[in-house]
């Protein structure tokens, strides 16, 4: 590891503002990622600041404004306590399903709300730092694209970069409309709805985010929804624990009577962000809530897929995801 400077802030504007002014600086939360990126010679830091003891860590209902009655839950929040608390578990059962998919309690117990966003890629060649990576080192080339690709992207890749997302939570926060609340240097606020909050590759596979240098995750907010009783998070993965997804689907209906209302469908594992099955969802407003038009949606969404050498059984295992996902949702988690 190299050497770096370390600061514990005491409030968020300070964090910000000396943040922003060194661009090889670095928020430090819980440190599950960043410190072993760090170790691995991968990021490098020459300062790190401390925001743990900023607060931001509240979930609570939202009293005003366009998310009236949806809730809030503060950016550093524990991973473990939010998928635990009760707003969450009653009203967006989805979300604690998605977080409790992902790593180990020890690691929830220590990632942040925030900080579980700004995950980077768990593609092998960007951790090995012998191999050419674009997104470790712009314009060195992409390893993955004629190497080992297995668990990489079917939707969404560019020759510069076919890594994959890792995050469960986010699949989850994307089927849900969240949206992210940042505050920067200026002390202003702006509100990043998170279909807009991760990037697709394209010619910059290095930026993960459309977050600027500086600025911090204060919330995350949820929408009120309908959702709460047909939802379902399916992680498809190669053991049962501590492993990333192969494909994974966020999936929530509204049904009157037999028909859907509304649908909501994520998918993690096959892209360089949470992909939102819009193809799918589109497919499914007004239909009745079939195993059958589960199937036409699915096909729809995969349709667009393009494999790579190694991962051509994700389409068909997207496919039949996206329909067990549905099924479950439908039958409130029950098979």
């Amino acid at each position: 590891m190299r050497p770096f400077t370390y600061t514990r802030a005491k409030d968020p504007s300070s964090a910000i503002n000396q943040l922003a002014g060194n661009p090889n600086a670095k928020f430090l939360a819980g440190g599950t990622n960043l410190l072993d990126l760090m170790k691995e010679d991968i990021e490098r830091p020459d300062e790190l600041v401390d925001i743990t003891e900023l607060g931001l860590s509240d979930i609570k209902v939202i009293a005003a404004g366009p998310r009236k009655g949806g809730i809030s839950i503060g950016g550093l929040g524990k991973n473990t306590d939010a998928a635990n608390h009760a707003l969450i578990r009653q009203n967006y059962p989805l979300l604690t399903q998605s977080i409790l998919a992902g790593a180990s309690g020890q690691i929830r117990n220590m990632a942040t709300n925030g900080g579980n966003l700004l995950q980077r890629t768990r593609c092998p060649y960007f951790y090995e730092v012998s191999m050419p990576c674009n997104k470790r080192e712009p314009g060195s080339g992409c390893g993955a694209l004629e190497g080992i690709n297995r668990m990489h992207a079917i939707f969404g890749w560019t020759e510069k970069c076919v890594a994959v997302y890792p995050s469960d939570m986010a699949i989850a926060l994307a089927a849900l409309d969240a949206v992210v609340k940042v505050r920067n240097a200026s002390g202003q606020e702006r509100i990043i709805p998170f279909a807009d909050f991760h990037r697709l590759p394209g010619d910059k596979p290095e930026q993960d985010t459309n977050l600027a240098h500086g600025e911090l995750i204060t919330a995350l907010e949820l929408p009120k929804n309908n959702f709460a009783d047909r939802s379902y998070y399916l992680k498809v993965r190669d053991r049962a624990s501590y492993a990333f997804a192969l494909v994974s689907v966020a999936a929530a209906l509204e049904i009157s009577n037999t028909t859907i209302v509304q649908a909501r469908i994520a998918m993690g594992g096959v892209a360089h962000k949470p992909w939102r099955a819009l193809k799918a969802e589109k497919m499914l407003i007004g239909k009745e809530a079939t195993a059958a038009n589960f199937k036409l949606a699915a096909d729809a969404e995969m349709a667009e897929a393009k494999p790579l050498e190694h991962n051509r059984f994700k389409v068909e295992l997207g496919n039949r995801s996206i329909v067990l996902a549905l099924e479950m949702a439908m039958n409130g988690g029950k098979a």
